[in-house]
């Protein structure tokens, strides 16, 4: 009996052998294409079993790239053959679906009945009202900026969140700014900087990252000059400072060197050749007090322009700090963004993305409740960003205390995106998400502005609707009591019974601090995080 190996062996080279002969009376026939083929295969197999790398191409030659070429097409048989309409993530298809229908502008309703598992754990409703509201008497805006500001923004209740040119690409941006004019909402730059795609006619919030792209120094630091010059550009409405992301929180930002171009590293001020890394943490402060002055000194800069941050919560002793720097200095940020875990991101470390950060409903109802408690709410506008897709994410988000909503996956997907997962490696099949000019040119700019228009208009709208059906005439009327959660399948409990929120300046009476929040509070300092 052979020993294995040496039965492979005498395949492989049999195999070999019949695959010699067969070319040679391909070719002796003039059947010269057939002949190539198995000279081909010939080459391939004599690759295969001499190669090192692959264990399975030197068992299995020829035949074993079945097993890579249908690895490579796993996510599209996934997703078009195998995954249910609520199956996927992060978006499911039934998602994906509302959002492509509302973008094109055709049919979004659904026949027969919810197909959705009522009496399952987390499913979750609204209370209507038997006394509604027509959706044209809800007021969809709201006014970031509070008394320190003196050119406060009247904003959407649905904005573009942040993605750099860079990540996506220049059609995508532009689509994405030109749909913003078109629908009277705000594009978020992201950290990559503001370019000239951004500048399309729309309304923009200017993102500055740890990396300070666009106004930074040769060492990398924050120049206050080259930030004054952009800052007060008309078409530039807020300013965001991103201390974290949700999908990679105390990370960094980081955009691959393989979608690095010429012309993003001389926007950027970065080498090529190499990915681009933001630093975890800022260089122009290092404490809450001085967090609070860098708010201050942007919105003198800037000519009284809303600023605020953007953060991913995790150690909530951290946050407190930030609340007792603001009641130190009285120097109060116009908004606060807070970014939930399941948010989205380019590229990330799988154990950032999986295991790190605070959910976004978490989050928002500990960043309120933290404000409310320390008397600063009223200052402070909250904007949620964090999978947002439909009426029904906006409106629960708000009643857990957020007033403003930032999407960026739904409006990428508004754009074509088909959640292919391919943004890291600038393969981007839609374009949308890629440095690759044969693909994002397929991109048509005018057709998707429509899109992205046609989908920020339709999903307000349902916001509208539902908040009419409540019986509510503004959104910021809504409140965690009016939103229902399945517990189990005898219980359900509205969300303020799932979160606990507080009373006003609650935290500020140090001999009656609120249970779940007392040794974070004590714990925290305005001169360290």
């Amino acid at each position: 009996m052979f020993h294995i190996s040496e039965r492979r062996k005498w395949y492989i080279g049999f195999g070999i052998v019949l695959l010699i002969i067969l070319a040679f009376l391909a070719l002796l026939h003039s059947k010269l294409t057939v002949g190539i083929i198995i000279i081909a295969l010939i080459i391939v197999a004599i690759y295969d079993v001499t190669q090192k790398k692959h264990t399975i191409l030197r068992n299995f030659p020829v035949l074993g790239h079945m097993r890579f070429i249908l690895e490579f097409f796993r996510p599209e048989i996934q997703q078009y053959f195998v995954a249910t309409d609520q199956s996927e993530r992060p978006f499911d298809r039934q998602t994906r679906s509302l959002v492509y229908q509302r973008a094109k502008g055709i049919e979004d309703t659904l026949p027969f009945g919810t197909e959705r598992d009522i009496n399952r754990p987390g499913y979750e409703w609204v209370l209507h009202s038997l006394a509604p509201i027509h959706p044209k008497d809800v007021d969809p805006k709201f006014q970031i900026g509070n008394h320190q500001c003196t050119k406060p923004y009247i904003s959407s209740r649905l904005n573009i969140s942040a993605m750099s040119y860079g990540a996506l690409s220049k059609n995508a941006i532009m689509a994405l700014n030109k749909g913003a004019k078109l629908g009277g909402f705000c594009h978020n730059t992201g950290e990559g900087g503001l370019t000239e795609y951004h500048r399309q006619g729309g309304d923009i919030c200017l993102q500055i990252g740890t990396g300070y792209f666009g106004f930074r120094t040769k060492d990398g630091h924050f120049d206050p000059d080259k930030f004054a010059i952009q800052a007060q550009y008309d078409d530039i409405k807020m300013i965001e400072i991103k201390l974290s992301q949700g999908a990679k929180p105390a990370h960094g930002g980081v955009l691959p060197k393989e979608k690095l171009t010429p012309e993003i590293a001389k926007i950027r001020d970065v080498p090529m050749g190499e990915d681009v890394l933001s630093p975890p943490a800022h260089t122009a402060f290092s404490t809450p007090v001085e967090l609070c002055q860098f708010v201050q000194k942007l919105r003198e800069l800037s000519g009284g322009k809303p600023i605020g941050f953007k953060l991913c919560i995790g150690r909530k002793t951290e946050f407190f700090s930030i609340c007792k720097a603001m009641l130190k200095t009285q120097i109060f940020p116009d908004f606060i963004t807070i970014d939930g875990a399941e948010g989205g991101t380019g590229a990330a470390p799988e154990e950032y993305v999986n295991h790190i950060g605070v959910p976004l409903e978490d989050a928002l109802a500990f960043v309120h409740n933290a404000l409310v408690g320390s008397g600063i709410r009223e200052h402070i506008c909250i904007i949620a960003s964090g999978k947002t897709a439909t009426g029904f994410d906006m409106v629960k988000r708000i009643a857990l205390g957020a007033d403003v909503i930032n999407s960026a996956r739904a409006m990428m997907l508004s754009l074509g995106c088909i959640q292919s997962k391919q943004c890291n490696r600038n393969t981007c099949p839609t374009g949308v998400a890629t440095q690759n000019p044969r693909l994002y040119k397929a991109l048509d700019i005018d057709d998707k502005k429509q899109r992205v228009y046609r989908f920020h208009d339709a999903t307000v709208k349902s916001f509208t609707e539902l908040v009419g059906a409540m019986g509510l005439r503004n959104p910021s009327e809504l409140s965690a009591s009016r939103v229902i959660r399945r517990i189990d399948e005898k219980t359900v409990q509205s969300l303020d019974e799932v979160y606990q929120y507080l009373k006003k300046d609650s935290l500020l009476d140090d001999n009656n601090l609120p249970t779940q929040y007392a040794k974070y509070w004590q714990q925290a300092s305005a001169e360290r995080f």
